[in-house]
């Protein structure tokens, strides 16, 4: 999640277990500590794909953050003695073992026990999504004016879990919507991804890989008895298959789970992240190899290209399709269309 929504998360966890004795100083600290994981932002490791793969890695490990939150708490019981070592115990490791909890729930993935396994991403929520922080800010603000407010930060923490509740609950009636209509085509084997538009948990998007072939779908937990509006997208399988004989190719697969658009353009192997953003504005894409005069490709220290500019009217149309004036939504175009219309 973004690092406003992890500092409201510790600082209101902060408050709910040691706001009494500590008062304001309860909610600082737990901000701070919330925001500790997200550091290794400022760590360079050489590439621009090492860079992008390695981040919530060693710093969002459980098997590094336990001990540190052990070693925190003996340090801030020194500081603050007049909260119990136990209750400093219960603070850091409740804050620095969220943080990456909440981030596996998102897109991007997380090494929840690195340096072991993949990187684990339920897709549950957007990395952004105000309905989930604004309770844990509500009750931040009640707080700031008047100490201690457990109340409220308890009402703040109740309500931010029971709207992940609801997201997991609305990505399994989407993704089991999008199951029935992938048997028809007999693909409910092949790997998808289901995960919510940007901001918001009523509209959901659904990537299928199918061979050649990648299918779109834009649909919602409320919209059950509609058909799907299926979007196919070409996949080259053969420079898929050339990038994972790269090192730096191998280390994107592994990352993105093979969700991966890869062209050739102007002798030059891109790879883009198709997890992230939508069609035409994919946030990271990646040079990893150039073409030599024979053909081969020759991999490249990876470097990040520019992000491409979002339409303009491309709000427009996800407001259309959001608040149902319109019943389609063209990820190739993003344009809104009327129901009964496809894209073409």
């Amino acid at each position: 999640m973004d690092s406003i929504t992890q500092a409201a998360l510790g600082a209101c966890i902060g408050g709910a277990v040691a706001g009494r004795a500590l008062g304001r100083t309860a909610l600082a600290t737990g901000a701070v500590l919330g925001t500790l994981p997200d550091l290794d932002v400022v760590i360079d490791y050489g590439t621009a794909i090492a860079n992008f793969t390695q981040h919530r890695g060693f710093s969002h490990s459980l098997f590094i953050l336990i001990p540190l939150a052990v070693a925190l708490a003996l340090a801030l019981h020194r500081w603050k003695p007049q909260l119990s070592l136990s209750r400093w115990l219960a603070f850091t490791l409740l804050i620095l073992v969220t943080h990456p909890l909440l981030d596996t729930l998102t897109t991007y993935g997380t090494q929840l026990f690195w340096p072991i396994g993949p990187p684990l991403a339920t897709t549950s929520i957007f990395i952004i999504d105000p309905l989930y922080t604004l309770p844990l800010l509500a009750a931040i603000m009640v707080a700031l004016v008047r100490p201690p407010a457990p109340r409220a930060h308890a009402v703040g923490l109740a309500l931010s879990t029971l709207y992940l509740v609801w997201a997991v609950s609305a990505q399994a009636i989407v993704d089991r919507h999008v199951e029935q209509q992938l048997a028809r085509e007999g693909l409910e084997k092949a790997p998808r991804m289901v995960q919510p538009m940007p901001f918001t948990t009523l509209l959901w998007r659904a990537t299928v890989l199918a061979g050649d072939e990648r299918l779109e779908i834009v649909t919602g937990p409320l919209e059950t008895d509609r058909p799907l509006n299926i979007e196919r997208f070409p996949r080259n399988t053969t420079l898929l298959d050339q990038l994972a004989t790269l090192p730096e190719g191998q280390r994107l697969l592994w990352f993105t789970r093979g969700f991966l658009d890869v062209r050739l353009r102007d002798g030059s192997l891109q790879a883009t992240d198709i997890r992230l953003g939508v069609p035409g504005a994919h946030p990271f894409t990646f040079e990893v190899a150039r073409q030599g005069a024979d053909g081969t490709l020759a991999p490249t220290t990876s470097r990040q290209l520019p992000r491409p500019a979002m339409r303009e009217d491309a709000l427009r149309a996800f407001w259309s399709r959001l608040s149902g004036e319109a019943e389609v939504l063209c990820l190739a175009t993003f344009r809104a269309l009327p129901g009964g219309e496809r894209c073409s």
